[in-house]
């Protein structure tokens, strides 16, 4: 590593190719392999390019590659973003937000405060995490998707008592649906276009495109209006 005179303790590895215009903030880690579009900016304490250190056990697959910046992403405070991911133009990673391998963040979206997402996590474009979220390893979010503060995802039904050749999956999210604060997705469960999970939920069970569910189970109460689809809200 070495420093950089862009900003104060900046170090910058070889092999980082920066594009015009990035502005950086004081003491950042940009790791070897790391590409940084035009006009990012990336600030205080963020580390970017890091390699993951993974148990023997770990569940994540695959080469790790590296990390890639669209144009005009913003990186907060704190945040770590790891090689391998990919991050679609103008997306913002909130502060200390931790981004992993393999994952892919399309363009416009916004990860909250706090929230991860974990490897192999595949999020469209636009999409909305708030702050505090958990994004378990191999979800699958498609565009337009909000998810509410504290939403945690999970993608092992045992809980790790099960070998190595047994496959974990975390949640579908289709696209436009809504997940309420602090609500729970259950392994592999699939959420229907413009469906809508209240606050708090607990969802087990797949979720019919334009549902309304609630509880503890989810349940489905009613369908979502047509002046709430996302077509009325562009």
């Amino acid at each position: 590593m070495r420093p950089d005179g862009r900003a104060p303790g900046l170090v910058i590895e070889d092999g980082v190719r920066i594009g015009e215009g990035v502005s950086f903030g004081a003491y950042i880690v940009v790791h070897a392999g790391t590409i940084i579009g035009d006009g990012c900016v990336i600030e205080d304490h963020a580390v970017l390019g890091k390699r993951p250190r993974l148990a023997s056990h770990s569940r994540s697959r695959g080469e790790v590659g590296d990390l890639e910046l669209a144009e005009g992403v913003k990186v907060g405070a704190g945040a770590v973003v790891f090689a391998g991911a990919r991050v679609g133009a103008e997306t913002i990673i909130g502060d200390q937000a931790f981004v992993r391998e393999r994952s892919w963040i399309g363009a416009g979206s916004v990860i909250g405060r706090g929230s991860v997402v974990d490897n192999d996590v595949e999020l469209g474009a636009r999409a909305r995490v708030q702050t505090g979220v958990y994004l378990t390893a191999f979800t699958l979010i498609e565009d337009d998707v909000f998810i509410g503060p504290g939403v945690t995802t999970t993608n092992d039904n045992t809980m790790g008592r099960h070998g190595p050749e047994t496959p974990v999956a975390g949640p579908v999210l289709r696209h436009a649906c809504r997940i309420g604060g602090g609500a729970v997705l259950a392994p592999g469960v699939e959420i229907g276009a413009e469906a809508y999970v209240a606050a708090g939920a607990v969802v087990v069970r797949d979720v019919p495109a334009r549902a309304v569910v609630m509880g503890v189970p989810a349940r489905v109460v009613r369908e979502v209006p047509d002046q709430d689809l996302l077509e009325r809200w562009r």
